[in-house]
């Protein structure tokens, strides 16, 4: 009885034992500091980590490694004791461990109990000086358990991810299957140098025992490998505190990277804000290289040679190194000692940056960048900005990089180091550079979440969302990482392989504001310092305060650190009470709109925000995959990182998803994707040749080269064959177009050869709906991937559960329907298969996981949160009167619609103009035909297409069908000029017309007496091209082919008297419209999507709200302006109306006269153009539709808020036109001018009529050339004008437009030119307190036979300065020809040039601003 009283007491023993070795317990060491950086915005991302230092020691128990820190001092003190120095026998020394282990167990039993009875998650807390030492057992912090797999070594593997404000160590320890996890301040200089090194040393301490001085550099011996992730390239390119650089580049190219592609980040933004330049000196290298024409003979000459990309190259000017020299040597007296060098076409010939390099390098420079080496991609300006990033941040990567290396002995050589590149691969830090370090963070979190939840949790695609304190980081992975060659961040174009990773401006810290009658939330953060209302230190409201008063945030999962001296807890009552002053302002504003309103609640408010935030980053969610071709219902959410889960099935279930995953280490996701990603190489060359048998051969044989290289170098680093992978690509593209895709060789079954073109015919009909008929398909490069697989990470099964969930306790939240009492649960105390229907928030540590209404929440076998999202219902709102909530809300929606459709019609459509220069609009609009949301694509078409919607619906009546398509472009019916045609679609309901969708796009090519239709002397509207009043492009669903094709080719058809050419390039005009026919038909499927959630009537009453909002908002400005333009006018009758007048002069000398009467008590304003010269015998008439483009343009500008563009903004405004004026000619007036020209000298008028700023350049410099084979159009950006307080931006595309430059490789590589210079005009800009931005200067050669057309203005009138300010330098426009005359050519010509001749074009400066007297 007694030995089976014995076995059972050992059996219970071995059973505590065997509890024990599973319990985990959490020590955080919090530190009282400034909270700095703006990711802490994120309160339910880090639950304990909002200290300076928080210090998450997770460690197993058990397994003779205790690491809580009574047992760490009992170890570290019996190491000065012999194993049998307490004279105890080996029986008597097992006695009393076990007695001591039962009374430990007794005492954690009650500790439990006693901790259980407390309120919900909140510590007990002992203050040992300036720290708070805050111990949290099993009931109050997670298991973090991670399987790592079969470990070998006895050695420590790191991986680790250098935050902005964070830094996460995610380490592995030899013999354990558990992880441990430490979370530190990235900053923290009162008491580490650095956050990774400390990390490792805090570990490298724990788990030997040893104490590792911080003076002293740590040992390596225990250490196998460390991966990391860092933003220090990413912190350094949006702080612009990089390396100092210069740039080299070709002679007459000096300003190409600060011009870029001309078009302005913001078009209504009228300071023109751009990034800085990343270089401070610039040197133009005298050197010049040409491509050889197809076309040339008896090309042979010493001075041709074949370029790396087989394209056959001219030496025009070899590198003039005796001229560089001194150059570069004043370079380094001034202390710069690190190049970027970008020369002209030195992607196939890259000797002349070689020839740099070793210049420099031989004369001491620190570093050099070559475009050709980075990025051996055809054009100019990406490369050159990715050579400029990457010398910026390169030198700063790796000074980083060597003080991170020496902390450690023997400078880690013989541990295996890798970094996070941006496109998810690791790379030593040989190897590791600028230009591929700015993702390195956000790379690591697409690589976590990918790698463990697809095709492991699902099988869906997933949709990576990452919200963060100021921003959303959104990502897509279906199978594969989805890559892109070029992407701009922070303002700075790279041009690498990178993960396609889509950056919102909305998180946690967004501001909230109620504004013109709508909720806005963000783009501006709060920031860190003060940060939201609840953290004590006078902020402002921000999303985080919305949640924290819905319940979504629980105040007691919190240290208090917060306040002053940072040691409070979060201030709901602050918060609340800032809810309530605002709530103040939103029911006196709803009582206004309708006396029966009910006042709205704190909550609703808070709760009206958060759904305004979810709609603000969904938008960008259905841009992401809509734009590819994808559905966006058919992803499922992946969230991670801070504040994600809080909104995840509020965002699901707007998106239409079904599933939500959140992956049980969310918070620390990118430091633990270091642990799964590959090591990468990767090699690519151009190549150029029109894909056949003979260039797939060539392309193979570089292929084979380039594998060799890339196997070599991971080879190098250890990686043995049989982990190799490779991947090989060619860069495809259809002749004739821009867009080229990565076409990825897959191994056929039957060992053939595999066919490219296929695959890239099947993509590229994927991702822009359409395929090209008779068309050659060109090679551009060939590129090669090598990876070593590594395989360190594995995820772990966890046990299946065995009973019923237990929550931790209850807490009210607000959700839709109101307050509900929601049971709170711990990750920790949840098992595989544990199911918890919404309500319900789960505590997963270190996030917040808001499980909503009619939601169910599922943990899975691997430890994860998926949560199955109830179908979307109809939503009722009322459509009696504007819910302010929604108001702001089907702004987004309406607005999303029609920037969507302008994504599908860029997908879509063939032409140059409209899938490169995006020279396209997109718009929705209500039955009656007023604008309802008009995405901001190019200014001119602004409301413009109102009046054709308008003048449509009055010509058809009821000769309206379901599925048919209209297609109008002449002025009289609405339109702008000739090559802006407009497909228009009604939609019906039932049998009622209910709206109608519209998109708009610039046609390179319709006609006319001059290639590229923009005939600089047409006199009237026949020579101009095709002329379309009215045409159903598509009747009941038939495409009318035969029709549309007579009116393109054949525009005088009725009209024998008129011979006049039609379009030279018909079957473009065709796919371009049906790519508007496709743009119309995605816009009317997302309003029907948004019809059957809300209803059809709610619809079309929130149609008429957005524009009563757009309306008060202008009402606004107008009452504002009107007491800062001008005194009130003279006499009893003028009341409370201020009058200005206004007038500028058309190069001719027809006057544009402006009287502008604002009456400021009632927000109106009318726009007398009375006093206009009457029609003008050229082509600078312009419809009434431009006109009123300009008005609604320069509203929007001065309202200077994100409100919706519709036909709102026009319903304060009466604009008077006088009939017969050339701002409203006859429908047989030649107008292809004023679209381009008088729309902007209109604009200039109005805007110094209210003051706002100075005259920019007037102009949009319209270039033609071509012959009977080809067309090519551009339009030339100038100076803009200078305001109160800010200069004018130089070389930019101004107001009316902002379409693209070709890159000047691409232009001599496609056309028969040279491009000499393309650079400032400098001080072409007037002076004045603030100055005028400088012009442009272009010089092109024609190498054959053109004939080039140049339609500009400000040639006689310059543009005018403002109060005092200089008026800019007027444009001009010279001939160059063969025998080096130059001709002056005026403003608007027409010259057929012989091959040697020259066009040079200086565009005007803007208008200074301010008297320097």
């Amino acid at each position: 009885m007694a030995f089976s009283s014995s076995l059972f007491h050992l059996f219970v023993l071995l059973l505590l034992l065997f509890s024990l070795l599973l319990q985990i317990e959490v020590s955080i060491i919090v530190r009282q500091h400034v909270i700095t950086g703006a990711q802490q915005l994120n309160i339910g991302s880090l639950v304990y980590s909002f200290a300076t230092s928080a210090v998450i020691n997770v460690s197993e128990r058990g397994n003779q490694r205790e690491k809580d820190r009574e047992r760490a001092q009992a170890r570290n003190s019996s190491k000065t004791k012999a194993s049998k120095s307490d004279g105890l026998t080996p029986e008597q020394r097992r006695e009393r461990d076990a007695k001591a282990l039962q009374e430990k167990l007794a005492k954690k039993k009650s500790q439990s109990e006693s901790e259980s009875k407390k309120e919900v998650g909140k510590p007990s807390t002992e203050y040992i000086g300036t720290a708070v030492d805050v111990r949290i057992g099993l009931s109050d912090f997670r298991k973090l358990r991670v399987q790592m797999g079969s470990i070998s070594s006895q050695k420590l593997r790191f991986c680790i991810d250098r935050g902005g404000t964070f830094t996460d160590v995610y380490a592995e320890l030899p013999g354990q299957t558990e992880g441990h996890v430490m979370k530190l301040l990235s900053v923290d200089p009162s008491n580490y140098d650095d956050a990774p090194v400390e990390g490792i040393r805090r570990i490298l301490e724990e788990y030997t025992g040893e104490k590792i001085p911080r003076s002293s550099k740590i040992p390596t011996d225990k250490i196998e490998w460390i991966r990391m992730g860092t933003t220090v390239a990413t912190n350094a390119l949006l702080e612009r505190k990089g390396e100092r650089i210069a740039l080299c580049v070709t002679q007459g190219f000096r300003d190409l990277l600060q011009i870029g592609n001309q078009a302005r980040p913001n078009i209504f933004d009228l300071t023109v804000s751009k990034p800085s330049n990343f270089y401070e000196e610039v040197l133009e290298v005298e050197e010049r290289v040409e491509l050889v024409l197809d076309t040339e003979e008896n090309v042979k000459s010493s001075n041709v040679v074949k370029g790396v990309s087989g394209e056959l190259v001219r030496v025009v000017k070899p590198l003039n190194e005796e001229s560089l020299r001194p150059l570069l040597n004043g370079l380094l007296k001034k202390g710069i000692s690190c190049l970027a060098v970008v020369l002209l076409h030195s992607y196939t010939y890259p000797q002349h940056e070689i020839s740099v390099e070793k210049l420099a390098l031989s004369m001491g420079f620190r570093h050099v960048s070559l475009s050709s080496a980075l990025t051996p991609m055809v054009r100019a300006v990406p490369r050159g900005l990715t050579a400029s990033v990457d010398a910026y941040l390169t030198p700063v990567i790796k000074d980083y990089l060597s003080g991170f290396i020496s902390k450690f002995d023997e400078g880690l050589g013989k541990v295996n180091v890798l970094f996070m590149q941006s496109d998810g691969g690791l790379a030593p830090e040989s190897r590791f550079s600028g230009h591929k370090a700015v993702l390195s963070g956000p790379a690591g979190g697409v690589v976590g979440y990918s790698q463990t939840l697809f095709g492991i949790e699902t099988d869906k695609p997933l949709i990576g969302f990452d919200m963060g304190g100021t921003s959303t980081d959104v990502s897509r992975y279906a199978g594969g990482y989805e890559q892109v060659l070029e992407t701009q961040i922070a303002g700075a174009i790279i041009q690498a392989p990178q993960l396609d990773i889509n950056t919102v401006a909305a998180g946690g810290g967004s501001k909230l504001k109620f504004q013109f009658g709508a909720f806005k939330v963000g783009p501006e953060s709060v920031g860190a310092h003060p940060g939201p209302v609840c953290y004590r230190k006078g902020g402002e409201l921000a999303v985080t305060d919305a949640n924290l008063v819905l319940g979504y945030v629980i105040p007691d999962f919190f240290p208090s650190i917060f306040g002053p001296n940072e040691d409070q807890p979060l201030d709901v009552h602050a918060t609340r009470e800032e809810f309530k002053k605002l709530a103040e302002q939103i029911n006196s504003h709803r009582k206004n709109q309708d006396l029966s309103a009910k006042d709205m609640s704190v909550e609703e408010i808070a709760l009206g925000f958060v759904n305004v935030a979810n709609e603000t980053m969904c938008r960008p969610i259905r841009q992401l995959t809509e734009m590819k071709g994808h559905e966006t219902r058919n992803h499922a959410l992946a969230c991670f990182g801070g504040a994600g889960p809080q909104h995840a099935c509020a965002i699901a279930r707007s998106l239409g998803m079904k599933e939500v995953l959140i992956h049980r280490f969310c918070g620390i996701l990118s430091a633990y994707g270091m642990g799964l990603a590959d090591v990468v190489e990767e090699a690519q060359e151009p190549y150029s040749a029109v894909y056949c048998s003979e260039s797939v051969q060539e392309a193979s044989l570089r292929e084979a080269k380039l594998l060799e290289q890339v196997k070599d170098k991971l080879e190098e680093q250890g990686i043995k064959e049989e982990n190799i992978k490779t991947e090989t690509y060619l860069n495809l593209r259809y002749e004739g177009t821009d867009t080229a895709t990565m076409v990825k060789k897959q191994e056929d079954d039957d060992g053939s050869a595999f066919d490219y073109t296929t695959e890239f015919v099947k993509l590229f009909q994927q991702e822009y709906g359409f395929k090209l008929q008779n068309r050659n398909i060109l090679v551009c490069d060939v590129r090669v991937r090598g990876v070593g697989v590594t395989n360190i990470l594995k995820p772990k099964a966890q046990n299946p559960a065995s009973e019923n969930p237990i929550s931790h306790c209850l807490f009210k939240v607000y959700f839709q329907n109101g307050w509900q009492e929601t049971p709170v649960f711990k990750l920790e105390n949840l098992d595989y298969g544990h199911a918890i229907p919404g309500p319900a928030i789960i505590m997963n540590g270190n996030s917040t996981v808001i499980v909503e209404p009619n939601c169910r929440a599922v943990i899975t076998k691997y430890g994860n949160i998926k949560i199955e999202i109830d179908s979307t219902s109809n939503i009722t709102v009322s459509d009696k009167v504007a819910d302010v909530v929604q108001l702001s809300i089907f702004n987004h929606r309406f607005m999303g619609i029609a920037e969507q459709m302008g994504r599908t019609l860029q997908r879509t459509s063939i032409s140059t103009n409209i899938k490169e220069r995006l020279d396209f609009s997109c718009a929705l609009f209500d039955p009656d035909g007023g604008l309802v949301a008009n995405a901001p694509h190019v200014p001119v078409h602004l409301g413009a297409m109102s009046s054709t919607v308008c003048w449509q619906l009055k010509y058809w009546g009821d000769n309206l069908n379901e599925g048919d398509v209209l297609v109008t472009n002449h002025p009289c019916s609405g339109g702008s000029h000739l090559p802006d045609i407009t497909v228009i679609t009604p939609v019906f309901d039932d049998g009622k017309l209910v709206f109608f969708v519209a998109s708009r796009g610039h046609h390179a090519e319709i006609g006319g007496i001059t290639p590229g239709s923009m005939p600089p002397f047409s006199k009237a509207i026949w020579e101009e091209g095709a002329a379309i009043k009215a045409f159903k492009l598509v009747e009941k669903g038939v495409f009318q082919e035969e029709g549309i094709v007579k009116l393109l080719q054949y525009p005088c058809f009725d009209d024998p008297a008129h011979k006049i050419p039609g379009t030279r390039r018909l079957q473009d005009n065709l796919s371009d419209l049906h790519a508007q026919v496709a743009a119309n038909q995605r816009g009317i499927s997302l309003i029907k999507e948004l019809i059957d959630q809300y209803g059809l009537e709610t619809v079309n009453a929130y149609m008429k709200y957005v524009q009563l909002n757009a309306e008060e908002a202008v009402r606004e400005m107008l009452k504002s302006v009107a007491a800062k333009v001008s005194a009130p006018s003279s006499g009893p009758e003028a009341g409370d109306s201020v009058t200005i007048e206004e007038e500028d002069y058309m190069d001719d000398g027809s006057t544009i006269h402006l009287k502008l009467t604002i009456d400021s008590k009632k927000g109106e304003a009318l726009f007398d153009f009375s006093s206009t010269s009457p029609e003008v015998y050229g082509n600078w008439n312009a419809p009434e539709a431009v006109t009123a483009a300009a008005v609604i343009y320069c509203l929007r500008c001065l309202v200077n808020v994100d409100i919706p563009l519709n036909q709102g903004c026009l319903a304060p405004v009466k604009i008077y036109i006088p009939p017969g004026s050339f701002l409203s000619p006859s429908d047989k007036a030649a107008v292809v001018g004023g679209n381009v020209l008088t729309s902007q000298r209109v604009t200039d008028v109005i805007l110094t009529a209210f003051q706002a700023c100075a005259c920019s350049q007037g102009c949009m410099n319209n270039l033609t050339f071509g012959d009977n084979t080809f067309g090519y159009y551009e339009t030339i950006g100038g100076g803009c004008g200078a305001g109160p307080t800010w200069d004018g931006t130089s070389g930019i595309q101004c107001h009316m437009t902002n379409t693209r430059m070709t890159d000047p490789e691409i232009f001599e590589q496609r056309y028969p030119v040279i491009l000499h210079k393309f650079g400032l005009r400098e001080n072409s800009g007037g002076a004045g307190v603030h100055r005028g931005g400088d012009g442009l200067v272009r010089e092109i050669e024609f190498r054959r036979p053109v004939t080039v057309s140049i339609l500009s203005e400000r040639r006689v009138h310059a543009p005018r300065g403002l109060r005092g300010g200089k008026d800019g330098a007027r444009g001009a426009n010279y001939l160059i020809t063969k025998d080096k005359r130059k001709i002056y050519l005026g403003g608007k010509n027409t010259v057929h040039l012989q091959g040697g001749e020259t066009i040079v074009i200086l565009t005007p400066g803007g208008g200074g601003f301010g008297s320097t007297l």
